[in-house]
């Protein structure tokens, strides 16, 4: 049972149960099929938590994946779903929405899927601010094809297909979908549940492109990829809006701005914590939240920020459209008109 009681619409207009959910309500009849050990079932097992907090009912869910382990998501979820071709799944995703407005919007990809045959559509998506919400498991290399270097790998990184190392220079996720000017990025650890389902949830609770990469481990091809950043004195930055940036044991570590306007990394002992940056994720331009984006070991540094670096309102670009046709008063008759000319035997003249 659904409401349309204004009061009871949740996540900008998606419908709430009236019925209390809980985490089988989200889990399929299909055997989970990922390697022992892998960060997804940390990830699904989260996801499958958080859906029955946010009362959205299944029919009111909807995840598109392309290809790649982590794009068996739909599988094991019982909702709506589909599992589409590689890297297309922002682009179905983007007519799920433009559609159904009724809908959460689910978009599960990988650093493969998302970042190399998907890029384009990717940075459209977000570009345009269509309102669907993107989990972006990266672990650094394609473990569905057995071990290659993917985007997101360190350059020098021996892989089956780069046996010398390799000589690319991997993206950065997060100022990819700054650059794109997403009007959410943000970024978590698959094995840290309760930081998970925060910033999952206020992606979903976000009206517009959301995305959020998940530092993700595969146990086979890239094991313990990010166990430096994780140990109790490792360089994950937590960012908190409106506190000091501060990390590592004691917060005895913070950033700051260097001479050169770029961001830094500083002893809070040596600088004082009134020269430590305050987290501002709600700032219009996105420059300070691409700043906090190159303090990402891909740069070369043993650091990563974590949480929301952005989270702004802006129109999005499905409400927008949807807007135009109701402005017209003519514009079902239009619409009959053209599906008429579709349909229709003669040949036409634009």
């Amino acid at each position: 049972m659904t409401t349309t009681d204004p009061a009871a619409q949740g996540l900008a207009g998606v419908p709430l149960s009236l019925t209390p959910l809980n985490r089988k309500d989200f889990t399929s009849d299909q055997e989970v099929r990922w390697c022992p050990g892998c960060g997804d079932y940390a990830v699904l097992a989260t996801f499958q938590g958080l859906m029955p907090t946010l009362g959205i009912k299944r029919e009111n869910t909807v995840i598109v994946s392309g290809i790649g382990c982590s794009s068996r998501f739909p599988y094991y979820v019982d909702s709506y779903g589909m599992h589409s071709i590689h890297g297309r799944a922002p682009a179905i995703a983007t007519g799920v929405a433009m559609t159904r407005p009724d809908l959460a919007v689910w978009v599960v990809t990988g650093d493969g899927d998302a970042l190399s045959i998907g890029g384009n559509h990717l940075i459209h998506a977000l570009r345009r601010n269509v309102n669907i919400t993107i989990m972006l498991f990266n672990n650094r290399i394609y473990g569905l094809t057995k071990g290659q270097y993917s985007p997101t790998s360190e350059q020098g990184k021996v892989t089956k297909s780069t046996p010398a190392g390799s000589v690319d220079r991997p993206f950065n996720p997060l100022s990819l979908a700054l650059g794109a000017e997403a009007t959410f990025v943000a970024r978590t650890v698959d094995s840290h549940r309760a930081h998970l389902t925060e910033v999952l949830t206020a992606a979903i609770s976000h009206r517009g492109a959301a995305i959020v990469e998940i530092y993700q481990n595969c146990p086979i091809f890239n094991d313990g990829a990010f166990d430096t950043l994780k140990g109790a004195d490792g360089g994950l930055i937590p960012l908190r809006h409106g506190e000091p940036i501060t990390f590592g044991p004691d917060n005895s570590r913070g950033v700051v701005r260097n001479a050169d306007g770029t961001l830094g990394i500083a002893e809070v002992a040596e600088v004082g914590l009134a020269n430590v940056v305050v987290h501002d994720a709600h700032a219009d331009d996105p420059g300070f939240a691409f700043a906090l984006s190159r303090l990402t070991d891909t740069a070369g540094l043993a650091t990563s920020p974590i949480g929301i670096l952005r989270d702004v309102d802006r129109p999005t670009y499905d409400d927008l459209a949807r807007a135009q046709l109701t402005v017209h008063a003519d514009a079902d008759e239009r619409l009959a008109q053209l599906q008429g000319m579709i349909a229709g035997a003669d040949t036409w003249t634009v």
